[in-house]
């Protein structure tokens, strides 16, 4: 059995359909659907069943293993970056971790966790994801706090040569519909564009970078979930690791690559950054690659324009715009 936590969200319900394609169905899902729309992304998957989290947890937290697990995906956790319940992000983000963590250290399963690039703060201590200098990152929201908590605790247990630990950087792609203001510029891009034909986007409040010239490293689920899939395989591959491009890419070039998918003229209006967020508002980020290209995975990462036409195209046009295999 592999069992997919937060397996109706995002990346969990991508990592199912990539299971799928590799022709595994043989899936526990673990979600809170609670009254969210994220069903939808279920039901043109293929699983065997289907468990609340808080279940899940009371199953497993004993240690002994009822589903014969071969691995466990750990997508499930809250990524809302502004979340301010701290009591909340520590159960459900960290504290939720390690009993999975230690569940499958304890019964022999691969276990791939979903850390996150917002463990690196502002970027002053550089995008590195060698495991000597994560002790010095200061994360500068309480859900990238909760994301480093369980690195670090990892880290002094022992443990990370046996788990997989992936910090995940923009990521945007099919399935994401139902995150509401944490959905990816380029699925807002598409609705806004669609209904107005014109696009808005932050105005820069650094003289070192223009408007819509601040930059991310945007990376394609459907590359996130290859990379999943190689760490399955390659069990013997453990470490925090980089999940994004290695190449940053402007708002403005996102912008146009959308305007570009769906065939219109670019129209961009640069509006103020609200004030709440400005301080914590990261210009830059790149994932440093060479660390999981050094433990051997060669496949080439999907171009930006690339990635939104087959987004655009194939996905957000669509009238079934889910993922299914």
């Amino acid at each position: 059995m592999y069992i997919v936590t937060g397996g109706a969200g995002f990346i969990g319900s991508a990592m199912v359909w990539k299971l799928n394609t590799m022709g595994i169905e043989d899936i526990l899902v673990v979600d809170n659907l609670s009254t969210s729309e994220k069903w939808k992304n279920l039901v043109n998957l293929r699983y065997e069943d289907y468990l609340h989290r808080d279940q899940f947890l009371k199953m497993i937290i004993s240690g002994d293993d009822p589903f014969e697990t071969e691995g466990v995906i750990h997508m499930g956790a809250c990524s809302a970056t502004t979340e301010l319940d701290a009591d909340f992000l520590m159960e459900n983000n960290y504290r939720y971790t390690q009993h999975l963590c230690r569940f499958c250290v304890g019964n022999g399963a691969r276990f791939i966790n979903a850390s996150s690039a917002a463990t690196y703060g502002g970027g002053e201590h550089g995008f590195s994801d060698d495991e000597d200098g994560i002790d010095a990152l200061k994360p500068l929201n309480m859900y990238g706090y909760s994301k480093q908590l369980f690195d670090l605790w990892a880290k002094r247990a022992g443990l990370l040569d046996h788990i997989a630990s992936l910090k995940f950087f923009n990521v945007f792609g099919p399935n994401e519909y139902h995150k509401g203001d944490m959905m990816s510029v380029i699925c807002k891009a598409f609705s806004q564009i669609g209904d107005s034909g014109q696009l808005k986007l932050f105005r820069s409040h650094r003289s070192d970078y223009e408007d819509g010239g601040q930059t991310r490293d945007f990376v394609y689920v459907k590359d996130c979930v290859d990379i999943m899939a190689w760490l399955l395989e390659h069990r013997d591959v453990g470490g925090i690791f980089n999940v994004g491009t290695g190449n940053a890419r402007s708002f403005r070039d996102l912008a146009l690559a959308t305007f570009a998918a769906m065939e219109k003229e670019p129209d961009i209006e640069y509006v103020d950054m609200p004030e709440s967020i400005r301080d914590k508002y990261q210009y830059f980020t790149q994932a440093e690659m060479g660390k999981l290209r050094a433990a051997g995975y060669d496949a080439a990462m999907t171009p930006l324009e690339e990635a939104a036409s087959d987004y655009v195209r194939n996905y957000l046009a669509q009238d079934d715009p889910y993922l299914k295999p």
